[in-house]
């Protein structure tokens, strides 16, 4: 049973990795491109289409089973990567999430796209871009080293 745990916690942190590295990689150099209209438009569309029920279930469902997976792994070599994991994931990237990218998807969908001029829709643009790009461009990394953690915990076998 714990194996089972530690597999799915680890390949839930993937997703979730996998998920904001190919954002980096693609969506946010392809959004980059588009004028101001579009790209909040388009920021706006995907700020709430990514609140859907499976994407939740895998952000917080890591919050949970990587420290599930870390007190499952005490006394063990596992312990000290799953509470690595743990602690990069719930610091890096829920922490920075919460803290940095959801304040500023909630300020932008606030903003009325329709009603504003060019100026005031590149003055938004000004205040989200660059902050949100940096806070994702954190928990990503974030993500991506506590997939490798839980990789290493799940490696590095029982007693």
């Amino acid at each position: 049973m714990s194996q089972l745990v530690f597999i799915i916690s680890t390949l839930s942190t993937g997703l979730i990795a996998g998920l904001m590295y190919a954002y980096s990689c693609s969506v946010n150099p392809g959004l980059g491109r588009l004028t101001d209209l579009e790209y909040l438009s388009a920021m706006q569309s995907i700020n709430r289409a990514i609140l859907n029920p499976l994407f939740f279930m895998t952000f917080m469902g890591t919050l949970i089973l990587l420290p599930v997976s870390t007190w499952l792994s005490y006394d063990t070599s596992r312990f000290w990567y799953f509470l690595a994991a743990t602690i990069v994931y719930a610091i890096g990237v829920f922490g920075v999430t919460i803290g940095g990218n959801v304040p500023l998807n909630e300020a932008l969908d606030k903003f009325n796209i329709g009603g504003a001029s060019q100026e005031q829709l590149a003055l938004q643009r000004s205040l989200f871009e660059q902050k949100w790009n940096t806070f994702h461009a954190i928990r990503t990394v974030a993500n991506v080293l506590s997939a490798l953690l839980a990789i290493l915990g799940c490696m590095a076998g029982g007693k």
